[in-house]
């Protein structure tokens, strides 16, 4: 099908749809207020297709916790046996991705919740370190019809990221490492990453001001000299894990400013934009 990109960095068909890919954690979607999903809801029916891929470490812990099964991560990825697989998907595919369906569905908006299994949506073949960290995987490829058509039909997909390769076996994919994939795969060439806080903030004159815009290197140089430091740094690395293929910028914001899907799409400057060094 014939495409073009928009100035706003999203994906527009042949058909005129316009389609954006937003990637944001389970637990920060818990949080979100109302308003959030009512911005979703009005961009779907102004013809804007979001795309929502999302995480959910948090409660994949807390789950994992109540039976007995222990946590153990390895350079920042969970390990993965087949019993912690069966938490993840449950958490993720089942318990989060329904409830963010539920909330979008109960201010007007249409969605569907999937995951990358379905459909062998997002196809994955084990990490390089798999006998460290178990089923966890890297995405080969991501079955984008699927996606179109879903918005084709009038809803928002909202994917949760487990992966499968040709033999079935199920992966456990980082977030932010699928929805980048996904992105790629679509066409989109810039993805906003919600979370709760304003964007990338950096010391000035003794107070802290958010920085519109920064080069992968420049976080990296940040990071070491303590700029960016604490609970920032996952956040940060999670976003530049999202650039990749296609994916040439990522925007960070917070979910709780007002209408921010919409601001950022209208080519406001709101949060941090993260582009290619």
């Amino acid at each position: 099908m014939k495409t073009l990109e928009n100035e706003q960095g999203s994906h527009i068909g042949a058909d005129g749809q316009q389609t954006f890919v937003m990637k944001c954690g389970g637990s920060t979607l818990a949080s979100l207020p109302d308003s959030f999903f009512e911005d979703l809801k009005q961009l779907q029916q102004q013809g804007v297709q979001p795309v929502i891929v999302h995480g959910g470490g948090p409660a994949i812990s807390d789950n994992l916790a109540k039976l007995g099964i222990e946590t153990e991560f390895v350079n920042g990825l969970r390990k993965t046996t087949e019993d912690v697989l069966d938490v993840v998907e449950m958490v993720l595919a089942g318990t989060i991705n329904k409830q963010i369906v539920r909330r979008i569905q109960s201010t007007g908006g249409r969605a569907l919740g999937l995951s990358g299994v379905d459909g062998g949506l997002i196809q994955a073949e084990p990490v390089a370190n798999a006998a460290e960290v178990g089923h966890v995987g890297d995405v080969t490829y991501v079955e984008s019809a699927i996606v179109k058509g879903i918005t084709a039909m009038g809803y928002m997909p909202v994917i949760a990221p487990v992966g499968v390769d040709a033999a079935g076996q199920r992966y456990n994919i980082n977030a932010d490492t699928a929805a980048g994939a996904v992105a790629s795969h679509l066409g989109v060439d810039r993805m906003i990453v919600v979370t709760d806080v304003p964007g990338i903030l950096k010391a000035v004159d003794g107070e802290k001001q958010v920085l519109p815009s920064v080069t992968v290197q420049q976080i990296e140089d940040m990071i070491a000299s303590g700029d960016i430091y604490g609970g920032m740094i996952p956040k940060v690395r999670a976003a530049v894990s999202c650039i990749q293929g296609d994916v040439q910028e990522v925007v960070i914001v917070d979910g709780s400013e007002p209408r921010v899907l919409s601001r950022v799409l209208q080519g406001e400057v709101l949060g941090t934009r993260i582009v290619r060094d």
